[in-house]
């Protein structure tokens, strides 16, 4: 039979320092009713120069390791669902996986925007399920907001900074991911997008001066498509779980916009109440969005042991999907473990490997030469 991929750990990390509508106000044609009437949103977090998409994460994924308690070591994978790595390569799951000491994680990224997350916990889940992996984690880190026009009032006062992380194990009990359903419209692609910065339009003077390293939105076309998908796949996966709508405790969308939220609910016919909304505090975090909420349901009692959710995001690509999960928590019975103590363990460990590094290439380079 084959294992069950069940939630076992979860964790949030955002930066300090907080933009209201009001400091939006200073700095483009704005203001607090016009955001908040449009979009729910009244405030975002902003990542400080120190802090990075990779930074972000590893915070997330400790605190996640923390709850499941399970020691870096025991990770078997590293997803990193991101539409702001921190290079085009290396992957920043594996600066993640560098910082966490996971010495025998495999380690990618997953670009899916919006959608990356659920798209992630998919790929960790059957990873599980064929028996390849006993451990996973799987995080949405973002700092989109060093990729944004602050001229453009349409797109800046979207987005803002956080990570969310989920740890995955396997079980033998029938819980856990229950089913997940990913679709995709390249057609739509260029609705949302930041043209340039890969191979289509390398870095130039052009693309600098014609911003098209920034976020570019077409807002009418994303708000049409989101509010037609959202409650669509939403009921699609349910029923691959061979479950119905009132089997469901609690649906945790993308926290993109209030309004795309409300239409998804009605489209579903259940009351708003129903659905866990953060937004107005966080903006859209695209990737971190869905964590991040699960982290404060569960903080705020709204999701517990036993318990049917829904994640449900879409976003750029144009990409949607959804997944069922009936809530585990933490494997009781292991010894207790501290994650946060293998932080300096890692940086001696990454240390001692560029060590050995640089002796492995004289040693190699010394023997060349002999011959």
């Amino acid at each position: 039979m084959s294992p069950h991929a069940h939630i076992t750990g979860w964790g949030m990390y955002v930066p300090e320092r907080v933009m209201t509508n009001a400091d939006l106000e200073k700095i483009v044609d704005t203001n607090d009713e016009w955001i908040v009437s449009r979009t729910g949103i009244r405030e975002r977090r902003i990542a400080s120069d120190e802090e990075t998409t990779a930074s972000l994460a590893t915070e997330a994924a400790l605190r996640a390791l923390e709850v499941a308690n399970l020691s870096p070591s025991d990770i078997d994978l590293i997803i990193v669902a991101t539409s702001s790595p921190e290079h085009l390569f290396p992957a920043t799951a594996c600066l993640v996986q560098d910082r966490l000491g996971a010495g025998k994680a495999g380690a990618f990224d997953l670009l899916a925007a919006c959608s990356g997350f659920i798209f992630a916990l998919d790929m960790a889940a059957q990873a599980i399920r064929s028996g390849s992996i006993q451990n996973a984690v799987v995080i949405g880190s973002e700092t989109l907001t060093r990729m944004l026009d602050w001229n453009d009032r349409n797109t800046c006062i979207l987005f803002g900074d956080g990570a969310g992380a989920f740890v995955l194990q396997a079980g033998e009990d029938p819980a856990g991911v229950l089913s997940s359903v990913m679709r995709s419209d390249g057609s739509g692609g260029d609705a949302l997008s930041i043209p340039a910065g890969g191979s289509r339009f390398p870095t130039s003077i052009e693309t600098l001066q014609n911003g098209l390293h920034f976020l570019q939105m077409d807002g009418r076309e994303v708000y049409r498509f989101a509010t037609r998908v959202m409650s669509q796949v939403t009921q699609e996966a349910i029923e691959s779980a061979h479950l119905k709508i009132e089997d469901i405790q609690l649906i945790i969308p993308h926290q993109a916009n209030l309004r795309i939220i409300e239409a998804a609910a009605r489209g579903l016919k259940v009351p708003l109440e129903r659905c866990f909304i953060n937004l107005d505090r966080y903006g859209n975090t695209s990737t971190a969005s869905i964590p991040i909420a699960t982290c404060e349901a569960i903080e705020q009692g709204r999701l517990k042991p036993g318990d049917k959710v829904v994640f449900v995001g879409f976003g750029a690509g144009l990409t949607w999907g959804a997944a069922v999960v009936q809530w585990s928590g933490p494997f009781p019975g292991r010894r207790k473990v501290y994650p946060a103590r293998y932080r300096y363990y890692a940086r001696l460990r990454s240390w001692m490997l560029r060590i050995l590094r640089r002796l492995d290439a004289i040693i190699w380079g010394g023997l060349h030469r002999e011959k």
